[in-house]
């Protein structure tokens, strides 16, 4: 008897997918369901259907790869356009083609949302795959089959998009800092990240509002001490880069418009790419971090408020509105940028004079630094040339407001944020 070296089960799932493909809309589900029946068929060949499945999902994932996508990007879409054992089965097709990859050849990026996805080869021979996730998740193998189809399926109709980093394999292109969120950044980063943790757990207002201001405080000294560091530095560091950020329903637009605001104030740029659920934010490094952290800390505010002020019923009785919801979600966010652009703007002035915050909270009195305002500038005038290199065709994108008094609401609760601090020399609260 010979062995299965899994040849003809690729062969199978490229047959089985390429019909789906090319089927016409009306008959997809017949196509999908035959494909499927096929694959499913045998028990006895179910596990080198499972290995042929792997050894397609390679190929697949590194073809996107190469195409500008990254795991994150891939996650996000399924979980919006499919079902969870569609994402769970990315996550493990994921994980398995990361077997193929020393962790050097991937940026830090790259290895965090490995991490956040979980993506870890759990199985022990790939032999096992499918029989296992079947038992995991309850399903059967025509059942996994068609989940199979419907998620290579969505993966073949991706395009090529902009690369915000290298791809796998790019080892001399991968920053070589320690992995992780917490190992290895700057300590005034780690101290950022605490701060913000600590707002969105604590339930007092006012204390929030305190913990926020001091993490934006703290954002604009790290981006000056950056960009000061980077003077006459002709390294990859002193180039921007781009990150990627999930922008999803409800309410996307205001979403985009706050994202755009906090980018906007750490002199990043944001492009949004509706179809897809993400927005492009281009900046210098340190700059991308502290934006991903204070937007993700400012939505979790701004949602809680709204849901706040959507809870309480009109005069008439009737409850708040989607319209509400929007107003008051673009409120919110117009506000933001003005306090988070005159924050910005106040702390710039004070560095040029030479008041500098340290990262344990205390300020210091220094020698105005005069090469400080060139470099910034010269930072910005970077970041837009990048993001014209990156997106030559931009257009602009109106968010509309029917709605005054979620206006009303969501300036008022983005005022409540206090994302300007009382400034003083000496040891701050």
């Amino acid at each position: 008897m010979s062995e299965d070296n899994g040849g003809a089960t690729v062969e199978q799932w490229e047959q089985a997918l390429g019909a789906l493909l090319g089927a016409p809309a009306k008959l997809t589900d017949r196509v999908l369901d035959e494909g499927a029946s096929l694959l499913a068929a045998s028990a006895e060949r179910w596990p080198a259907v499972g290995r042929g499945l792997l050894t397609l999902a390679d190929r697949s994932l590194g073809s996107l790869w190469a195409r500008g996508w990254r795991p994150a990007d891939l996650a996000r879409l399924v979980r919006r356009d499919l079902a969870p054992p569609h994402q769970a089965l990315l996550t493990d097709l994921v994980a398995a083609e990361a077997r193929g990859h020393s962790p050097a050849t991937l940026d830090r990026r790259w290895q965090e949302q490995l991490r956040e996805l979980g993506a870890e080869a759990w199985w022990d021979g790939d032999e096992g795959f499918l029989p296992g996730f079947a038992e995991r998740h309850r399903l059967d193998r025509f059942a996994l089959a068609t989940a199979a189809l419907e998620l290579l399926a969505l993966l073949a109709r991706l395009p090529v998009i902009t690369p915000v980093g290298p791809a796998p394999g790019a080892a001399h292109r991968v920053e070589h800092r320690a992995a992780g969120p917490l190992t290895g950044e700057p300590r005034m980063l780690s101290r950022i990240r605490a701060l913000l943790a600590k707002a969105e757990s604590t339930e007092y207002p006012q204390e929030a509002e305190a913990l926020t201001a001091k993490a934006q405080q703290l954002m604009a000294q790290h981006s000056i001490d950056e960009a000061l560091l980077a003077v006459g530095r002709p390294d990859s560091a002193a180039t921007p880069g781009a990150v990627r950020i999930g922008v999803e329903n409800p309410y996307e637009g205001p979403k985009a418009m706050l994202l755009d605001a906090v980018a906007a104030a750490n002199r990043c740029r944001v492009v949004w790419a509706k179809e897809f659920s993400f927005c492009t934010v281009i900046g210098f490094d340190s700059d991308l971090d502290a934006v991903e952290l204070l937007y993700t800390s400012l939505l979790v505010q701004a949602t809680a408020a709204m849901q706040q002020a959507g809870s309480r019923q009109h005069l008439d009785g009737a409850s708040r509105t989607r319209a509400f919801r929007q107003s008051f979600l673009v409120s919110y966010a117009a506000r933001i940028r003005e306090r988070l652009t005159e924050a910005t703007e106040q702390t710039t002035r004070e560095a040029a004079a030479g008041r500098h915050l340290n990262d344990d909270g205390t300020a210091e009195q220094r020698l105005p630094d005069a090469r400080l305002l060139p470099a910034l500038a010269a930072r910005e005038e970077a970041v837009e040339s990048a993001t014209e290199r990156m997106f030559p065709k931009l257009t602009s994108q109106r968010v509309r407001v029917s709605d005054g008094e979620g206006w009303a609401a969501g300036r008022a609760a983005a005022d409540r944020a206090a994302l300007q601090p009382r400034r003083r020399l000496g040891r701050q609260a």
